[in-house]
């Protein structure tokens, strides 16, 4: 069963998203929250296996004191502590705090800036917030699965935005990988599963798997989503020019690219 909060400040959006994932029968829905603090207390009470936030949840003023009201929990944060800005905040804090919970953002197309926030701060998934309900249940399931899900739309416009070309310093973190290693990043970023990867470069699937996996310690990032956002501003693949075969593969291009999806 996969374990699910949903926070969203938006109050019909939040209960929609938690219906339609809660009427499947291999996911639970286990809180909700209306923003970015009441969801990384969430993850803490409730230990799921994936967060749902909305990227731009407001900030949440401190409550105003009063007297404790017997059975329930009082509001806003601990005293002391920073409240999260918003749902980039609460990504981080989560993916410090508790790293075994995976995130899923929802964004808007006007939200670019922060959809890159977000991917910093370690979110596996983003979603569009009109997505289709099976959407949104296919990334649920993927993330959990420890894979990484982008919708394409926010691919495309994260790329052309962010994606200006690399600085010494990105060049460099790419300088540490082996030709084939480098090949099956550049391959990762276009999108490939693993089996695709294999049918391009003819190798086998379980040796994609662990050129992948060395891939991602040795950029120091957590997934796919955030390997192919080094491979981008390392220089390895730029926005607008079509990409050429990989070299010393097969010459079999294999499946075309999973659409919005990258597989583990």
């Amino acid at each position: 069963m996969i374990r699910v909060i949903v926070a969203d400040d938006e109050a019909t959006v939040r209960a929609g998203i938690a219906a339609i994932l809660d009427a499947e029968p291999d996911i639970a829905v286990v809180g909700q929250a209306h923003d970015g603090d009441s969801a990384v207390a969430l993850v803490a009470s409730t230990t799921p296996d994936i967060a749902v936030l909305d990227v731009r949840m407001p900030a949440r003023r401190p409550p105003t004191p009063g007297p404790p009201v017997r059975g329930l929990r009082p509001e806003g944060p601990p005293s002391g502590r920073p409240t999260c800005a918003d749902g980039i905040a609460a990504a981080a804090a989560i993916g410090q705090r508790h790293p075994a919970t995976r995130i899923v953002m929802l964004t808007t197309f006007g939200l670019d800036e922060y959809v890159f926030a977000a991917l910093r701060a370690g979110a596996a998934g983003f979603l569009l917030k009109d997505a289709e309900p099976q959407r949104v249940i296919d990334a649920v399931r993927v993330v959990a699965a420890g894979d990484a899900m982008l919708d394409p739309g926010v691919t495309h416009r994260l790329i052309d935005r962010f994606a200006t070309g690399p600085g010494p310093e990105d060049a460099a973190r790419l300088g540490g990988l082996t030709p084939r290693e480098t090949q099956v990043l550049h391959q990762v970023a276009r999108g490939l599963s693993n089996a695709e990867i294999a049918a391009v470069l003819g190798i086998s699937a379980s040796t994609v798997k662990d050129h992948v996996a060395v891939v991602l310690g040795k950029l120091g990032v957590r997934d796919r989503v955030q390997a192919t956002i080094a491979a981008y501003e390392g220089g390895l693949i730029r926005p607008g020019v079509r990409e050429q075969q990989a070299p010393e593969s097969s010459g079999h291009h294999g499946s075309p690219p999973s659409k919005g999806r990258l597989l583990g």
